[in-house]
């Protein structure tokens, strides 16, 4: 009797263990598991409509290029418990600085120009951010629309024409063999950001800053540091994003990347990272941008128009968050 009696909490700790990993297991691989079932509803639904064809399926990946490069720097920011509301709008920013660039100075300053333009937005967050003490969603809310703002003011409302065939090409216009070049530059970010994340010291003060300032600087952690770099890099892959909608599109606007910041969260939240910080998944992330991007385009298809478009993606995001955080 007491032998059992004894070995009944053991066999409830274990009980517990157990639906406690396979509860973490299933939420880690649900974003996987999203993307394969609404992959197949829409073959089946869309099969006569083109979906499953070479060209179609390259758009959904040239159609959340720039997404995945954007939630890539994202991944950093919310990794650290902050958030970036302009990255949309440096993107339009940096578009039309570049091509203005282009049109006077050439290439190469025009490509320096872009940068510069997501460097010093993302430095002055982060600055704001890191040292001022100002919440990174108030700063960023105001930054964009200061840099919306320029952007549509500099230009005058006008498109700005790239006629500069080799930035057209680098920059998302040209293919290597069947692959797009947008789909180089999405794996070049995914890559460049998963090594960072999961295998430097830099990653790892992230993921502490994000999980608990306190204890972070306790170990030695500089977290003012680590904020303002986090919003740096975010600035400068706005700005590479923004470039690519210039070369892909050949010409700077103001409106690219208009609303891209939600995307990108909600890229960044699906695919795993803890909107409070402390953990990050840059494959994750892309794999949530590539669901966004794999919605937009199935809901083109079906025919359906942009206001119905934007009702069922939002109930599709809120669905899979909440599946994703259930505990």
């Amino acid at each position: 009797m007491s032998h059992s009696a004894a070995g009944a909490p053991v066999v409830d700790k274990m009980s517990t263990l157990g639906r406690g990993l396979a509860a973490l297991e299933w939420r880690r691989y649900i974003i996987y598991v999203a993307f394969l079932v609404v992959f197949l509803f829409f073959a089946i639904t869309l099969g006569d409509s083109g979906f499953l064809s070479q060209n179609n399926l390259l758009n959904i990946f040239r159609q959340t290029a720039t997404i995945s490069v954007i939630a890539v720097g994202m991944t950093f920011v919310i990794a650290c418990a902050e958030i970036d509301l302009s990255v949309g709008s440096i993107a339009g920013l940096s578009s039309v600085v570049s091509a203005m660039t282009i049109a006077s100075y050439g290439l190469i300053p025009g490509i320096i120009a872009g940068l510069a333009v997501g460097a010093v937005v993302g430095a002055t967050n982060g600055a704001l951010v890191s040292l001022l003490g100002i919440p990174s969603f108030l700063v960023t809310l105001g930054m964009l629309g200061i840099a919306f703002g320029i952007a549509q003011w500099i230009t005058a409302s006008a498109p700005q024409p790239i006629l500069d065939d080799t930035f057209n090409t680098i920059f998302g216009g040209g293919d290597i063999g069947p692959i797009p070049g947008l789909m180089i530059w999405m794996l070049l970010a995914v890559t460049v950001g998963a090594v960072v994340l999961n295998r430097t010291r830099f990653g790892r003060q992230v993921l502490a800053t994000g999980g608990n300032r306190t204890a972070a600087e306790f170990t030695g952690v500089n977290t003012k540091r680590i904020k303002f770099s986090v919003l740096l890099i975010s600035g400068l892959a706005a700005a590479v994003a923004g470039m690519l909608y210039a070369g892909r599109l050949q010409s700077g606007r103001f409106q690219w990347g208009a609303g891209d910041e939600l995307s990108a969260i909600a890229a960044v939240i699906l695919g795993g990272t803890s909107l409070f910080g402390g953990s990050g998944a840059i494959v994750g992330t892309l794999m949530g941008a590539l669901l966004i991007g794999l919605i937009n385009n199935g809901l083109i298809l079906a025919g359906l128009d942009s206001s119905q478009q934007q009702v069922i993606r939002g109930v599709i995001i809120i669905l899979a968050v909440a599946l994703a955080r259930k505990k």
